[in-house]
């Protein structure tokens, strides 16, 4: 069993960054690739990016790459999503995930954090 904590969300102004944060308990977190999803207002659920349980693998949506960056601390038990040049349509519940492979659906999760970008 894996339980996730996010932190770090907020209210930035468009061009700004955030660093979010995901915590989480439980033995296996090293062996458990992981995630960033976002939701926005209306919209379905998307994957911002994601990490293999080693760090050395990783995938970013379109809409974020250049800009997002995930990393991973295994002897730390965390997870983190580095958010440059912030957009407004970036605005959602930010949530982190873990699976068994990298793209996989996820088998944990967050309860989310709220990044809210000014225009």
């Amino acid at each position: 069993q894996v339980q996730l904590v996010e932190s770090g969300g907020g209210l930035v102004q468009a061009g700004g960054s955030l660093r979010l944060s995901c915590a989480a308990s439980g033995s296996t977190f090293s062996s458990y690739a992981m995630g960033w999803f976002r939701q926005a207002p209306g919209k379905g659920r998307e994957l911002v990016a994601d990490i293999n349980w080693s760090g050395g693998r990783t995938y970013y949506a379109d809409s974020v790459k250049g800009r997002f960056t995930i990393s991973r601390d295994n002897d730390k038990n965390a997870v983190y999503l580095q958010m440059n040049s912030l957009k407004p349509e970036d605005t959602a519940v930010y949530y982190c995930a873990g699976g068994r492979t990298i793209r996989a659906p996820r088998d944990y999760w967050g309860q989310g954090t709220q990044v809210t970008v000014s225009s």
